[in-house]
C-alpha cells in the first residue's frame, strides 16, 4: 500500500529496535522523551497509551507522530500543556531534523515526551523550548536507517555456493533481502535501485561470481532498510 501511494524513493526513520529513551531535566521538571519507530497511527497511539500507563502518575504525556514515505500523515498534542507549546514543537523537531546537510525526511516515527513538573513554571516559550530540545536531543543520539524503495531480484544458486554469493555481492555493496532455501537450490534475493542500469550492472555482477551458471530475475519492489554509509 505504501509503494502504490508514495511519490518517494527513500527517507530516513529509526533503525529497528527497541523504543528509545532519553531523559532532560529542566528547572526541576523531569522531560522524559520516548521514540519509537511506527508505520500506522495506530503504532504510534500505542506508544502513548503505553506510556500513560508507566507513567501513570506523570502531569502530561505530549506527542507528535509523522508516518509514510511522503510524510503527508502528521499529528501532534499538548495533553493539558497550553496550546502550540509541547506538540507542536515538538511535531517541528521531528519535520526539521536533518538527516543529511541539507535534507530533512525522517518519518514513520512517534515521539512522546512525558513530563513531571518540577514545581517552577516555564512559561510559554520556555516550554516551547523544553519539549523542542527533549526531542532534537534524543534524535541526536538514536540510530537511523535509510528506508529505500528497492527492486528485488532474485537468483537460484546451489546450496553449497549459496553462502559465499551473498558474502561476496554483500561486500560489492549490494543489499540483500531475505535468503530462502528450497529443496534444490537457495534463492538469493538483491535488493537493488529500481531503474534497468542497475538492475543490468547486477545481473552481469551475479553471471561473473557464478561464471555464467546463474541468472538474476527482476521482481516487485520493496521497501528495504539500507543502513547509512
Amino acid at each position: 500500500m505504501q509503494e502504490q501511494a508514495s511519490r518517494a524513493t527513500a527517507y530516513t526513520t529509526l533503525a529497528p529496535g527497541p523504543d528509545f529513551r532519553h531523559e532532560l531535566e529542566i528547572k526541576r521538571s523531569r522531560f522524559i522523551t520516548v521514540l519509537r519507530r511506527a508505520d500506522s497511527e495506530e503504532g504510534a497511539r500505542d506508544l502513548v497509551a503505553g506510556l500513560r500507563r508507566e507513567f501513570h502518575d506523570a502531569r502530561h504525556h505530549c506527542s507528535a507522530f509523522i508516518l509514510g514515505p511522503d510524510r503527508d500523515i502528521q499529528r501532534s498534542s499538548d495533553d493539558g500543556e497550553p496550546s502550540g507549546t509541547a506538540g507542536v514543537p515538538m511535531l517541528e523537531a521531528l519535520a526539521k531534523r536533518e538527516t543529511t546537510p541539507g535534507a530533512a525526511d525522517l518519518s514513520d516515527v512517534s515521539a512522546v515526551v512525558v513530563r513531571y513538573f518540577g514545581g517552577i513554571l516555564l512559561g510559554a516559550g520556555g516550554l516551547v523550548r523544553a519539549y523542542s530540545e527533549s526531542v532534537s536531543s534524543a534524535l541526536a543520539l538514536v540510530p537511523l536507517v535509510r528506508r529505500s524503495r528497492l527492486r528485488i531480484c532474485s537468483a537460484e544458486v546451489p546450496h553449497a555456493a549459496a553462502g559465499r554469493l551473498e558474502n561476496d555481492l554483500r561486500a560489492a555493496g549490494y543489499v540483500m533481502a531475505e535468503t530462502t532455501y528450497g529443496a534444490q537450490h537457495t534463492v538469493l534475493r538483491v535488493a537493488v535501485p529500481d531503474d534497468s542500469g542497475a538492475i543490468a550492472a547486477a545481473a552481469d555482477r551475479l553471471q561473473l561470481l557464478t561464471s555464467g551458471s546463474a541468472a538474476l530475475s527482476p521482481g516487485g519492489t520493496e521497501w528495504v532498510d539500507v543502513p547509512f554509509r
